[in-house]
């Protein structure tokens, strides 16, 4: 009996769906019998990554360095606990708004928790959407599925034709390319590394100047005219909260400049990895501060939408960017401790 185009499709993909489980679980076999540095059985270092939370993440990510199963479990307990504390350690600096956020994130963090230790124990794979690509990375390993090979055609299952895949565009590899460059000169190249802190330093200058001398013409500006003249009045957006920031503000500042002078000085690789830490710790503080004084007055804004709109506009982009520091901060901990673990102490 002749099967109908519907059939021999459904039957296509079971095969399919078939073959592709048994090529992932002996991938899975493959990276859990391979040796550990631990000398546990994978299932239980899996678990171990997840049990304290992206604590014990750090630990057996820089402690394992053969078995590329467990060093994915232990990256991604890292990248996911870590950007949920971060995310609720920052809000927790927002009344009421905050609070209720960061029992949101405690309550998907609790259910993350379980659900990847229950995984990891039973030796499967669980990769999680965005951390899992960063822990990937991290781990210099792939979990995802192998490419499927079709099997010989019968007669009773014949595949529908492929389709010819697109080739990427042309700019793809171009914008790849200029990216690792770019990436290789800020890096690799001494050149590059003294232009990044020649701009940290002249950065850190001028928001110095900028926000001691000139922060007031950070205002909404009203015009009035009067027969041919026209006035402009400035309602500066700051308030005298200000005073109690701008220390902050200035102690992390000099801090920066300080430490971009010494590694061109001196640039050596550990140094320099040290010194980029340090100041991201003061200027994850000097945003938390910022959030937390928040010397702003909007009210001054026409429209009581517009003022509350540009209030909770500031709000949200300040606690990205504690975000993006947390983040930075907890990648570079990781970077050093595993560079201290292999010796690594010149520029690769």
């Amino acid at each position: 009996m002749e099967l109908s185009p519907e059939e021999r499709r459904r039957i296509y993909e079971e095969e399919k769906a078939r073959i592709e489980a048994r090529q992932q679980i002996e991938q899975e076999k493959q990276q859990m019998s391979q040796e550990t540095t631990l000398n546990l059985a994978p299932n239980v270092a899996g678990w171990l990554c997840y049990l304290g939370a992206w604590v014990s993440g750090i630990i057996i990510f820089v402690l394992e360095q053969k078995n590329g199963w467990i060093r994915f479990h232990a990256a991604q307990s890292i990248v996911t606990f870590g950007t949920l504390a971060v995310a609720s350690i920052i809000l927790g600096w927002i009344p009421v708004i905050g609070t209720v956020f960061s029992v949101i994130i405690g309550i998907t963090g609790f259910i993350l928790w379980i659900v990847l230790m229950v995984k990891a124990y039973n030796g499967e794979r669980f990769k999680l959407a965005w951390a899992g690509d960063i822990a990937e990375r991290m781990a210099g390993v792939t979990v995802a599925t192998t490419g499927y090979r079709r099997p010989p055609e019968s007669p009773r299952s014949a595949a529908p034709p492929q389709k010819k895949e697109t080739p990427p565009a042309a700019g793809e590899d171009i914008d790849e390319k200029i990216s690792r460059k770019v990436e290789e000169f800020f890096e690799r190249k001494h050149a590059g590394r003294v232009t990044a802190s020649a701009f940290a330093i002249a950065w850190s200058i001028a928001l110095l100047i900028f926000f001691n001398f000139f922060y007031e013409y950070v205002a909404y500006y009203n015009a009035s005219t009067a027969g041919s003249i026209v006035t402009w009045t400035r309602y500066t957006f700051f308030t005298r909260e200000i005073a109690q920031w701008l220390p902050i503000l200035n102690t992390t500042l000099a801090i920066s400049i300080a430490g971009h002078v010494v590694i061109i000085i001196h640039d050596r690789y550990l140094l320099r990895k040290m010194v980029l830490f340090i100041i991201d710790i003061f200027g994850l503080a000097t945003v938390l501060s910022l959030l937390t004084i928040f010397p702003f007055d909007f009210s001054v804004i026409p429209g009581a939408a517009a003022a509350a709109a540009t209030n909770v506009g500031v709000t949200v982009v300040l606690i990205l960017i504690a975000v993006g520091i947390g983040i930075s901060l907890l990648v570079r901990l990781v970077k050093m401790l595993v560079d201290l673990i292999r010796g690594t102490t010149q520029y690769r």
